[in-house]
């Protein structure tokens, strides 16, 4: 039976991965695609979701825009690691295929209201601003949604953006905070975990050698991140984060998880975006599930065999 699936997503070179291996997989009723300023504008992110979906000939998925700007914060950026386009090398281009009439959030509430509750999961990749604007939407979206797998959040690595705070996090701290103060069964992939999954050049090797289009994009994103990791990190190898959300979908025994609760810092700025994840939960009752291991070589083999598969 196909998982139904929305992915929320700010493309980003490491999204147009893990919207590639979606587009690719058969096992998963893609339902919409949903865009979020943050890595780079909103607009821009919309358009990257139309080309990405192009390329990976998935017309018949629709693409929502969705917030310009987080719910109480000036927008923020990433195109350091991403290009000032949020696609690396890869040139821009108008897509054929136009964005879909009405907002991400609204997107959000028809799609997971209209078909039977718990059935409907939802990637997140980026900020969490849709979500919480639908969320304030349909108070009873929390109830209705299926598992929310988030892209989002550090505890033992230390962050990526400050020294205790996730890019996808940081940028929009309000709108995370409501979102895990919501009720919603989260699934989350922190830095703890997408450090565990290098793109090794012997990686990104295997996905270059593949024929399909898709594939080709997604190693040239992988090459992108391996250039710029090296220059600005110092990691030979760069994290692939976004897709891990696509993986646990569809093979979550790739993955370990801990129950916990999850609250977000909004007021210091020193702390803005912290993760305070604790593990002293009533397991039974946990509504939060924090990613603490992962298959590396396992899911690039997934994403590789789907990239394969793919247009």
């Amino acid at each position: 039976m196909k998982q139904s699936l929305i992915i929320d997503c700010d493309p980003g070179v490491d999204d147009a991965t893990g919207l590639l291996t979606a587009f690719a997989s058969p096992d998963l009723d893609l339902l919409a695609v949903t865009t979020v300023g943050g890595n780079v504008s909103a607009a821009k992110t919309a358009r990257n979701a139309r080309i990405l979906r192009q390329i990976a000939r998935r017309e018949d998925v629709p693409v929502y825009a969705g917030a310009e700007r987080p719910l109480r914060r000036a927008p923020a950026g990433a195109g350091e690691f991403h290009g000032r386009e949020g696609l690396g090398d890869l040139t821009p281009f108008e897509p054929v295929g136009p964005v879909a009439e009405g907002t991400a959030a609204g997107a959000i509430v028809q799609q997971v209201m209209a078909r039977p509750a718990g059935s409907v999961a939802l990637a997140v990749m980026g900020p969490m601003t849709n979500l919480a604007l639908a969320l304030r939407a349909e108070p009873t979206l929390a109830a209705h949604l299926g598992p929310v797998v988030v892209m989002g959040g550090a505890r033992s690595e230390g962050g990526n953006i400050t020294a205790s705070a996730e890019f996808n996090i940081w940028a929009d701290p309000d709108a995370a905070a409501e979102v895990f103060a919501s009720g919603c069964r989260m699934i989350v992939m922190g830095l703890d975990v997408t450090h565990q999954v290098r793109a090794t050049e012997a990686r990104i090797a295997s996905i270059e050698a593949l024929p399909t289009a898709s594939a080709k994009t997604a190693a040239a994103m992988l090459r992108f991140s391996q250039r710029v990791e090296r220059q600005i990190v110092g990691w030979d190898a760069g994290p692939l984060h976004d897709p891990c959300t696509v993986a646990w979908l569809l093979k979550p025994d790739l993955f370990e998880l801990r129950p916990c609760r999850i609250e977000v810092e909004t007021e210091s700025e020193l702390t803005r975006g912290h993760t305070a994840v604790e593990f002293r939960v009533d397991a039974a009752n946990a509504d939060h599930f924090w990613a603490t291991k992962a298959d590396a070589a396992g899911i690039f083999a997934l994403i590789t065999q789907r990239l394969g598969e793919g247009a």
